[in-house]
């Protein structure tokens, strides 16, 4: 067997994998509960309306046609694939672990899945960023996925570190955990103002300002989270619309 379809084989098994568990763990569901069964037990206010996570679905669908366009005759020697794949298998283990012990409740081991699955989709989307001049191709069917993905695994990892914490009974250092979510939400959004200016990345902050607008929906009776994330939302959604300008206007001098 050569390299390419090796890559393709585990490829599409590991993409395979993935989405079936995910889909089990809340068809079947896993260990007796659902995924957000288990989350709703932590009161924390990083956390969004429900409605939120069908996001999932649009990131199956965009996994689904990385691995299709992977496929092609035409990628068979691409080196942007060759690059990504190993980190893109990375993170479909770490995110099927993840659910397994997410669901068998060794809440703080999943940190350690979701750091890992987070740092595996950074590194696949440098190289994505890194490979210069993109074809359309790659980038409705590589960058785009992957932006979309890393930014809803940046908010999650937020969220799971938060329901850890909680599940520890950390106190916060003083800090009401209001004031920590406040803390987090500025963070968010500057990492969404970041990937706009340098990245020119406008799908990472749409799933920003998606799970932003969704924690003020879900935290309305606390006004000091509620509106701080409806600004937030605000300004990336603004940074999203004006960034292009800016870079385009001209300098004097």
């Amino acid at each position: 067997m050569n390299k390419t379809f090796i890559y393709r084989f585990i490829t599409v098994v590991t993409t395979l994998l993935t989405i079936t568990v995910n889909v089990l763990a809340n068809a079947l569901p896993i260990n007796g509960q659902g995924t957000g069964e288990i989350s709703d037990r932590f009161a924390i206010y990083f956390v969004p309306e429900g409605y939120v996570f069908s996001i999932w679905g649009i990131i199956y669908l965009g996994l689904i046609a990385f691995v299709l366009y992977q496929l092609l005759p035409g990628q068979k020697e691409s080196d942007l694939i060759e690059k990504v794949s190993p980190a893109f298998w990375a993170a479909n283990l770490a995110n099927t672990a993840w659910i397994f012990l997410w669901h068998y409740e060794f809440f703080p081991l999943t940190v350690v899945l979701m750091l890992t699955l987070l740092a595996s989709l950074l590194y696949l989307y440098l190289q994505v960023a890194r490979h210069g001049e993109l074809t359309s191709g790659q980038k409705w069917l590589v960058k785009l996925p992957f932006s979309i993905y890393l930014g809803w695994i940046s908010v999650a990892t937020v969220a799971n570190v938060s329901q850890v914490l909680f599940y520890a009974d950390w106190r916060g250092w003083g800090v009401a955990p209001e004031g920590w979510t406040v803390i987090m939400l500025v963070i968010a959004g500057g990492l969404g103002l970041a990937m706009r200016w340098r990245e020119n990345d406008w799908a990472y902050g749409l799933v920003l300002i998606w799970a932003l607008v969704g924690i003020a929906l879900k935290q309305s009776e606390s006004a000091l989270v509620s509106n701080t994330a409806w600004v937030i939302a605000g300004v990336l959604a603004l940074a999203l619309v004006s960034v292009p300008f800016i870079k385009r206007a001209p300098r004097k001098g």
